[in-house]
């Protein structure tokens, strides 16, 4: 694909879309922003206005798509969405900024994609390789934006990126090295269904060829089935595999879920050849990522941990398992249409959790859960209340050497931008509370 002098309608102008815009706008394209937020809403920072067209509100795909030459689809856009569909029928190409850079990309890719840990096990991956090999780059959600990329890449690079369903659904291209972490529901609010997310992470594997490799969880039969479809070399991998690797006592990372994220990495680095050694000196010195069971303080014999990327229930099942301690946990988001009865069950069946506090929208569902799978510990229902309320209400309730573990096992747009500006704000509040208390 080529852009210089071509019409190009971009939608969505998130991160993502502003890093398309910025290499359409270097490869001389002619462009239109399409986006449902008006255009004052939009961050506009570092680009030449005076060269960009914007069509934006609510209305923004009722108009007439037939004159652009491409349609470059950011992450966040549906993209079977009616307008785009009759696009496309009428012949304009319709891309991705994902597609673009696997098309450009001159080095090799390692993606990772999984419903949970994608972010650990790419920044591990990546950690690792900053040991044995200088052209190493981190891209995508966690990393540097990676259209920004293409430029410093050779033939002698690796990428490491962590792979939505968002991006993967239209890629007819996959990775030289795809990683398969745990496969559970999400994003049912987006996809159709189940299936089709499921069938969207398959494209990580589905395009491969026999030179290759397939890495991939075999704790899950969703995940396990990637490997039919995989047309490379598979390897699969466990997350007990670490017990003979490492001294799981020297890990930084919290929780046995990370186990899998361990295991994952480490069978990237078997692939590539990279030492026992060095694989085992990086995976002992990593701490693990913002927002993931991030310990945050101790005030009065309470410890308070963020763990504000649980967007689903599958992180804060994996959170309330991570601790023996008294546990107060926090829970409750935006609603995209998750089931939380499984969540119910396991907080019932730990003794330790004595307390839960509910915020958001989700909060009827998840109390819901809890009564059906007969949960004996105290209830709180806040609702929207400022943080600090929730933090508050959370310390008074958790026992000396207990923890609080804000998990909310939902989405943050009922009450914050995203889950990233819900972790700061969480952890400001408890080191404001801390240090006043």
């Amino acid at each position: 694909m080529r852009f210089k002098n071509k019409n190009v309608a971009l939608i969505g102008l998130g991160i993502e879309g502003k890093d398309a815009l910025k290499f359409l706008l270097g490869e001389g394209a002619f462009i239109t922003v399409f986006d449902q937020k008006e255009k004052s809403e939009l961050d506009l920072t570092g680009l030449m206005i005076k060269k960009i067209k914007f069509i934006c509100g609510k209305n923004y795909l009722d108009g007439d798509f037939s004159n652009f030459d491409y349609i470059v689809r950011s992450p966040g856009v549906y993209p079977y969405k009616p307008a785009l569909l009759k696009a496309k029928k009428e012949g304009v190409l319709i891309t991705s900024p994902i597609k673009i850079f696997f098309e450009r990309c001159a080095g090799k890719i390692i993606g990772v994609t999984g419903t949970k840990g994608k972010g650990t096990t790419s920044s591990l991956i990546y950690e690792i390789l900053r040991k044995v090999q200088k052209e190493v780059f981190l891209a995508g959600n966690i990393g540097i934006p990676y259209l920004s990329l293409l430029k410093k890449i050779t033939k002698n690079s690796w990428v490491v990126m962590e792979l939505s369903s968002f991006q993967l659904i239209d890629l007819r291209k996959s990775p030289h090295i795809a990683v398969v972490l745990n496969i559970t529901k999400d994003h049912l609010d987006w996809h159709k269904d189940i299936k089709e997310y499921v069938n969207a992470k398959k494209n990580i594997v589905r395009y491969q060829n026999e030179k290759d490799f397939a890495v991939i969880n075999s704790d899950y039969k969703v995940s396990k089935g990637f490997g039919k479809v995989a047309k490379g070399k598979v390897i699969y991998f466990s997350g007990k595999d670490v017990l003979k690797f490492y001294n799981t006592k020297k890990f930084l990372l919290l929780g046995k879920h990370n186990w899998e994220n361990i295991a994952a990495a480490t069978a990237v680095s078997r692939v590539l050849g990279i030492g026992r050694k060095i694989v085992q000196k990086v995976v002992y010195n990593f701490k693990g990522l913002e927002h993931r069971l991030e310990f945050v303080g101790k005030g009065r014999g309470v410890s308070f941990y963020n763990d504000s990327f649980s967007t689903n229930p599958q992180p804060s099942i994996a959170a309330v398992n991570s601790f023996n301690a008294p546990i107060t946990i926090i829970l409750g988001g935006y609603d995209k249409g998750l089931d939380y009865t499984e969540l119910g069950e396991v907080i019932s069946k730990k003794k330790n959790v004595g307390c839960v506090v509910l915020i958001g929208d989700t909060a009827r569902k998840i109390k819901e859960a809890l009564f059906y799978a007969k949960y004996n510990g105290k209830i709180i229902e806040l609702g929207k209340p400022p943080t600090r309320e929730i933090v508050k209400v959370a310390f008074k309730n958790t026992p000396k050497d207990g923890v609080v573990v804000f998990s909310p096992a939902s989405a943050s747009f009922d009450m914050f931008d995203d889950y990233k500006q819900r972790g700061k704000i969480f952890k400001k509040e408890v080191l404001n509370f801390l240090k006043n208390h």
